[in-house]
């Protein structure tokens, strides 16, 4: 069995896939590499199935009809055989000597016959232009290199959350909370890392700047125009967390730390789709806007007073053109302090 299976989810990918496949590479025999080729129309599949000729031990090329990115990291985690699963997009890599820190802690968590769930590291914004790159890290709010529960988890800051970028689950663990994202949707990658947060009860922290996540191609969907295109779906995979959290209350609740962080987590969605849909400045996603907000307000009253009624709450619900001009201002603020988009 292999300790690690990667997803490479590719569509379109020719470009720029391959060094994203050599860096995951470096890896050797403990890493299985799930390159899913998502019905793509260009040379991907012929590039990822010359890497299964040249590494046939540790390629494994899976060809499908296009689903999206949920669908592609769907069909790698049905075709995984590692006990560690990681997604790494097409468009981005991982640094070498980060990556060897990690299957080395991974190694030595199973030789000792730990059971880990969930292992998180840095990943660092390779924004097209920036003469820095801000790097994610966790050490203020997570205990480092050691096995630790929620009740040890510290106070995350605003904009520091556990990405897909971050975060290596494990496989078994999974399957059995039933992660199945939902397909042709953007902005999965949110639910990746929110679903399987209470069927877990342990992680890892190693401080290494592991995951190299590319900013700037044309088209990415996490370019602001793109986002809001594509608004109806961010909303859809808003919805979804609102469901889920209400759906597992009880279980979540249970650990109150837990519950905090799942909850500044949608806060955080919440206001993102807020601006998205303020900033495209129809009157038709000003009424998505109030539709969603009333969404929450039926599903749970409580949730609904904490998310409505706080910071960014209160800033995404400004009255009148004045208001929303202020939201917006606000929305640049932090784009340009935690340089995202």
């Amino acid at each position: 069995m292999k300790l690690l299976s990667v997803a490479v989810p590719c569509y379109n990918s020719q470009a720029y896939m391959e060094k994203c496949i050599e860096s995951l590479l470096v890896g050797g025999e403990d890493v299985e590499i799930l390159i899913v080729d998502d019905g793509s129309s260009d040379r991907t599949g012929e590039i990822a199935d010359s890497y299964e000729r040249r590494y046939p031990s540790i390629v494994k090329v899976i060809h499908k009809e296009n689903g999206g990115h949920g669908s592609a990291v769907n069909v790698g985690l049905d075709h995984a055989e590692g006990l560690y699963y990681k997604v790494v997009d097409s468009d981005d890599w991982v640094k070498e000597s980060a990556y060897q820190k990690i299957l080395e802690t991974l190694r030595d968590i199973v030789a000792g016959g730990e059971k880990l769930d969930m292992l998180i590291s840095n990943f660092v914004y390779e924004k097209e232009g920036a003469k820095k790159h801000k790097v994610m890290k966790y050490h203020h709010a997570l205990p480092q290199d050691r096995i630790f529960g929620w009740n040890e988890v510290k106070h995350f800051h605003k904009g520091q959350y556990i990405l897909m970028h971050s975060v290596i689950f494990r496989t078994k663990l999974l399957r059995e909370c039933g992660l199945r994202l939902p397909e042709h949707t953007f902005y999965v990658d949110n639910l990746f890392v929110f679903e399987p947060l209470p069927f877990v009860k342990n992680m890892y922290y190693l401080d290494v700047n592991l995951y190299r996540y590319y900013i700037g191609r044309e088209g990415q969907s996490v370019n602001e125009e793109v986002m809001i295109g594509r608004i109806d779906q961010q909303i859809s995979v808003n919805m979804r967390m609102i469901d889920y959290l209400v759906e597992k209350k009880s279980k979540i609740y249970a650990k109150r730390k837990l519950k905090r962080y799942m909850i500044n987590y949608l806060e955080i969605i919440t206001v993102i789709s807020s601006i998205m849909l303020i900033r495209s400045g129809t009157e038709e996603n000003l009424e998505k806007k109030a539709q969603l907000w009333q969404y929450i307000r039926q599903k749970d009253l409580g949730l609904f007073m904490r998310l409505r009624y706080g910071v960014l709450g209160n800033s995404m619900n400004l009255p009148g053109k004045g208001g929303r001009k202020i939201s917006v201002e606000g929305y640049r603020i932090c784009r340009r302090f935690f340089q995202f988009n």
